[in-house]
Order: C-alpha cells, then structure tokens, then sequence
C-alpha cells in the first residue's frame, strides 16, 4: 500500500484449493493468525496437519500450544524451501497478480472489500489448473 503495509493471513485447504479462512491486519503479530485458525476451525472442523512458514507467528509458544490443544500437527517448511508450502505460496502469487497489483488500494478498508470480492470469485469462480481446471468449491463440497 502506498502508507504502510497489511498483512493477509489465508488457511487453504490443500486438497481443493479452497480458501477455508482469511483475515486482513495492519500489525504482522500472532493475534491475527490464531483468531483466524480459531474461526476456522468452529466452521469447518480441525485439520489433521497446518503448514506455515517460520515467521514468529507461527513458531510463538502461543500458536504452538494452540495447535496442540486441538491436536493439530504442525508443519514448517525449511528456510528457502518454498515448495514446502507450495500450495499458499501460489495462492500468494495468484492474489497479488490477478488482484493486488492490477488495483492498488489507498486505505485498508478498500484493500478488504476488494480481496473479500477476490476470495468470492477464487472459491466459487475460477476454474484451477491444479485441480484439473475444477472450481474450488466443487471439490471442497463433494469430498
């Protein structure tokens, strides 16, 4: 953004590519992650494992203790080895490619409404090479 940065927090679900959970924050702390994983889970469920990278979010005794509670394995890709996290570094590609660059925001409100119009159309519109060009919801909803 042109006076400051936002950071976008995203829980994909591997298998189809759809985005279960997203959250937008000014501040790049814990807090935002482990809200965004607590509703996440009410609404769809624990998963077996969570990747993330090493940034301090993820590697806090509080996001690991939570992850415990709930009987989450977690998963850390190795410094520069982005294919450990293949699956939401392309979804970070796609964002910022097809959403981010085309329209730069001026405040952090407008930058929201649109990823939350994006993540509509990502779900539920755009067909994915990965999943043999199936739209995301499709294959969430069926398996």
């Amino acid at each position: 953004m042109k006076n400051g940065f936002m950071y976008l927090t995203a829980i994909i679900d591997v298998y189809s590519r759809y985005i279960i959970g997203w959250s937008l924050s000014n501040t790049l702390d814990k807090g935002a992650c482990l809200n965004q994983v607590e509703v996440s889970i009410r609404r769809y469920g624990k998963p077996e494992i969570i990747n993330s990278d090493q940034g301090s979010q993820f590697t806090c005794a509080d996001w690991c203790e939570m992850l415990q509670k709930n009987g989450i394995q977690t998963s850390m890709g190795g410094k520069g080895r982005a294919k450990d996290n293949i699956w939401i570094e392309r979804f970070w590609r796609t964002i910022k490619q097809e959403y981010i660059y085309l329209n730069p925001c001026s405040d952090g409100l407008e930058l929201y409404r649109g990823i939350r119009q994006y993540m509509d159309y990502y779900n539920y519109r755009r067909a994915h090479q990965g999943v043999e060009r199936y739209i995301p919801v499709d294959i969430y909803s069926a398996a």
